[in-house]
């Protein structure tokens, strides 16, 4: 859905991987590892906002590896997440059936590839929870429920076109709820709020040449706004909430940062060391006496309803 520093439904992996199977898998799991962790404070923060608990039915449109589920499980939620990442997938059902932990900070378990292409594309895990490969029209081909509470945590604003799958995601999920349900929309905050917003500059920059967007551009007032006007839905409410995006090290920080998909386009306008390169020296301001690489971010959610 979205080429921000989370999880990218449309981008195909780098051309030049000589194994492109192996590298999506690589990927998914740094992503599962080190990158998903970060946006913990923004899952909470909705959450308890909207005091999900026991009962509540939520369904999780791109939920990636599951770690939202996970705590949203944790509070006793019953889950459903979608996404069309198989790798990630995978992850998601092994970290829900696995993992007994209120939180999922660690690594999931190793996962065979294979594990993600079930026929029927769902597990019961905790509570019930099940996650899809596809879109949420995968969980009309099981049931008809109605859910409590929809999410999109995928932040979007820093590319043109980093909400245009969002959009029909939402139409698909719609249908699945009652009148009034809260869906929720993530999106970058101001760029002064996000040091990130330097690193993802770069992507922005080595893409120019491709002059076919996917270049960063600073987030937008009102870019959740219209995501939710043009979906039909009538917003009720906004937040924002600090993420920090903490890495061990240099080269933590680079795997985190390329599981995103952010410098996909970056990569087939260069190469992949001239991406790594330009990324390091973008984020040598942010590393610390430790060796840490810390940079502060503000996200912002929208709880809007549906009609």
């Amino acid at each position: 859905m979205t080429r921000t520093l989370v999880q990218h439904h449309q981008q195909q992996v780098n051309a030049a991987s000589t194994d492109p199977s192996k590298e999506a898998g690589e990927r998914a799991r740094d992503w599962a590892e080190i990158q998903e962790r970060m946006l913990v404070p923004l899952y909470e923060a909705v959450y308890e906002r909207l005091e999900v608990g026991p009962g509540t039915r939520l369904l999780g449109l791109g939920c990636g590896s599951g770690l939202a589920l996970l705590i949203a499980t944790a509070r006793g939620a019953h889950v459903t997440g979608v996404d069309a990442d198989r790798e990630r997938v995978a992850l998601a059902r092994e970290r829900l059936v696995h993992d007994s932990r209120p939180m999922a900070h660690t690594a999931p378990p190793a996962v065979p590839m294979a594990a993600a292409s079930d026929a029927a594309g769902t597990f019961g895990g905790r509570a019930g929870a099940r996650v899809l490969t596809g879109g949420a029209t995968a969980v009309l081909e099981a049931e008809r429920p109605a859910y409590d509470v929809i999410t999109a945590f995928q932040p979007i604003g820093v590319a043109d076109d980093d909400s245009d799958g969002l959009g029909p995601a939402l139409a698909e999920a719609m249908p699945m709820a009652d009148r009034g349900t809260p869906v929720v929309l993530a999106g970058w905050g101001p760029p002064e709020r996000c040091a990130t917003s330097a690193v993802l500059r770069v992507a922005g920059r080595l893409t120019e040449r491709l002059r076919k967007g996917g270049g960063y551009r600073p987030p937008r007032r009102d870019d959740l706004e219209d995501v939710a006007a043009r979906a039909g839905l009538k917003p009720d409410g906004s937040g924002r909430v600090s993420c920090p995006f903490g890495y061990a090290g240099m080269e933590s920080a680079l795997r985190g940062l390329l599981s995103t998909g952010a410098f996909d386009a970056a990569v087939r306008a260069t190469d992949q060391s001239q991406v790594e390169k330009e990324i390091t020296e973008a984020l040598h301001p942010h590393v610390r006496r430790d060796g840490t690489v810390w940079m502060p971010n503000v996200f912002r959610y929208l709880i809007a309803r549906t009609p």
